[in-house]
């Protein structure tokens, strides 16, 4: 049977803005809200557990419900402004769900390849920056992203709307920076980082053996370890008046070089 909640003030819709709004309660309960079918569907694609789904008949037919019915999902009918209050945006189906967080340790990462190609991002601070990456990690279909040093809860729903579920079809693991780079070099994966000291022009580098490719912030860049212990530094020339782009530009740049060296991949 399914649960009908009417009432803003309901504990349950209550712990769901709770989710959304604190990093603290995310991690405390190891939950976090997704938003929107496509992405609640490559969560479960990807081996998150959903705990609960939530929709509002209005953007999102009770009939399409079938679509969950062999995972067993608790489903809860909303009215609209319950959903209002808890989606980031209007164009989501009228569904979210409560998931379990993933274990993001560098242990979990699964890098099969014998020469995988990964990003490397850290210190990325904005959720749409991170959300950007995750999404051109997924575009050109990468071995894993790793945010080194994070500054930023992965949890985050303006994380998970910006990478448009990016964040559940590609492999992503945190941890800081020395740990990172010491798992790169057990891996025997160079090291090339967008740095601009002692640096060859990107499309020097040949990427098809196991490379990962660090980008920094674009205020702060890369701090001096991943320059003194990278395999070559690297750039991208920069042909106009600006001298910096998105880092997410910069890293699609960087990551389509290695995929055309590699035939795509």
């Amino acid at each position: 049977m399914i649960q009908e909640i009417t009432s803003l003030k309901n504990p349950r819709i209550k712990n769901v803005l709770l989710l959304k709004e604190k990093s603290k309660q995310r991690r405390e309960q190891g939950l976090f809200i997704i938003e929107g079918k496509r992405e609640v569907f490559l969560a479960i694609k990807s081996g998150y557990t959903i705990e609960t789904i939530y929709f509002d008949p209005q953007l999102f037919l009770e009939n399409d419900l079938f679509q969950f019915e062999k995972y067993n999902f608790e489903c809860i009918r909303i009215d609209a402004k319950i959903y209002e209050k808890v989606a980031y945006r209007g164009s989501t189906e009228g569904i979210f769900a409560v998931a379990k967080c993933k274990d993001l340790s560098l242990n979990q990462l699964q890098i099969e390849s014998p020469n995988p190609l990964i990003l490397i991002a850290e210190s990325p601070e904005k959720p749409g920056n991170i959300g950007a990456l995750l999404r051109t990690a997924d575009a050109a279909k990468i071995d894993a992203v790793i945010i080194a040093d994070p500054l930023t809860d992965m949890y985050n729903p303006n994380i998970i709307r910006s990478s448009v579920g990016g964040i559940f079809s590609t492999q992503i693991a945190t941890a800081p920076t020395d740990e990172v780079i010491a798992f790169v070099k057990q891996k025997n994966i160079s090291i090339y980082s967008a740095i601009l000291q002692d640096s060859k022009p990107y499309t020097d580098i040949n990427f098809q053996n196991s490379s990962a490719i660090v980008v920094g912030t674009e205020s702060n860049g890369l701090t001096d370890k991943w320059r003194t212990l990278a395999t070559q530094c690297i750039h991208i020339p920069m042909l106009g008046t600006v001298d910096s782009m998105n880092v997410s530009v910069a890293a699609g740049i960087m990551l389509y070089e290695a995929k055309r060296q590699r035939r795509y991949q």
